[in-house]
């Protein structure tokens, strides 16, 4: 990361407006229909299987396992597993893991460029985030098949699944109007939540926004877009949760919130945590090591496959240099570390940026 001046940024983006910028050479787009492909392959090669329509409506215990019981048949579970985003909290809660935080909807809108303005745009451009307050704000994106997304506002969804305005859930709106962190939030920050409203109703006000970024854009160069829902856990106090929530219990984590880049780092994210579970369990005693006293190496794991990810479509617009990893790969943690220390490494691994979940870093 660099900090640059006004003429500094100009030359990289010759039509922003700013006092200075903050440069992130390794930030990029990727297209994650295609990386859910790939990740589907591989799951499918290793004799898994994917339901799509499966809705979960019930997770009793089954022995020290458990009976899901779906839309679309039971399946019985040694482990699960909760990363069920816009429905975290009520999956948790159907496993008897009541979620600290409730998951609130909040429908973000965009709109894209016209073809000819795209010149306007060179990069990604974003504003400094607001203290406090989890979303960007009205940022420029470029896009993976072409084109630049203008946007989003965040407003409060009718629904969970709310993409637009007309799809409404009545269960989904009296939880969400029922519940007293939402309204402490609003209260504390009416500002923002008035402006984010007449950004959403009021074009006009949506297109101020992005010309304190790009003044050249006007309401002509834009088109309606597209919508996405964000799942924001929010604490009874009315807190927004900024950071990664997990709830733990016996045979099953349930992940309430995973906050940007949860999706950019999620392989690294997955494997990092799973590694210090398992260091933690074996110097606990918890979990007993091979017969010969030594960790499993990273080549005796199951791993992802980088290659798989070689033909996802990728544009980088820069990357950092790699932080030097350790000299020898097949270093084992139990060997050589102590919790702690091993704690600092899986912290340098995954702030690696560049790790797709290899495992040579520390394990």
């Amino acid at each position: 990361l660099r900090i640059v001046s006004r003429e500094e940024a100009a030359e990289i983006e010759p039509h922003v407006a700013c006092a200075a910028a903050i440069v992130v050479p390794e930030e990029g787009i990727a297209d994650y229909g295609g990386v859910c492909r790939a990740l589907e392959r591989e799951v499918v090669e290793m004799g898994g299987e994917i339901l799509c329509g499966a809705e979960v409506r019930s997770l009793p215990r089954e022995g020290r396992g458990w009976r899901v019981v779906t839309t679309a048949g039971e399946l019985p579970s040694r482990v699960i597993v909760n990363c069920a985003g816009l429905f975290s909290d009520r999956i948790a809660a159907l496993a008897g893991s009541p979620s600290p935080a409730r998951i609130v909807p909040f429908r973000g809108e965009y709109h894209r460029l016209k073809a000819d303005r795209e010149h306007l745009v060179r990069h990604l451009i974003y504003p400094l985030p607001e203290p406090g307050f989890p979303f960007l704000g009205v940022h420029f994106t470029r896009r993976i098949d072409g084109g630049i997304d203008a946007g989003p506002n965040a407003v409060l969804a009718f629904a969970r699944e709310g993409y637009d305005l007309t799809t409404v859930n009545v269960r989904d709106m009296l939880e969400a109007s029922t519940f007293l962190g939402l309204w402490r939030f609003a209260g504390r920050n009416h500002r923002m939540v008035t402006r984010e409203l007449s950004q959403s109703f009021d074009r006009r006000r949506f297109v101020a926004a992005l010309q304190r970024l790009v003044p050249e854009v006007r309401s002509e160069d834009l088109v309606q877009g597209s919508a996405g829902v964000r799942a924001q856990a929010v604490l009874p106090s009315g807190d927004f949760v900024h950071d990664f929530l997990w709830v733990d219990a016996d045979a099953a984590v349930h992940v309430i919130n995973a906050p940007s880049p949860a999706a950019t780092a999620s392989l690294a994210i997955g494997h990092g945590r799973a590694a210090a579970e398992t260091a933690h369990a074996r110097q606990s005693g918890e979990v007993a090591h091979p017969g010969n006293g030594q960790a499993p190496r990273a080549s005796d794991r199951p791993r992802v496959r980088p290659d798989r990810y070689d033909a996802v479509p990728r544009v980088e617009l820069g990357r950092l240099p790699v932080i030097e990893r350790l000299a020898d790969p097949t270093r084992t943690v139990t060997e050589t570390m102590d919790e702690s220390s091993f704690l600092t490494e899986v912290e340098r691994c995954l702030s690696c940026e560049s790790c797709f979940g290899c495992m040579n870093c520390f394990m």
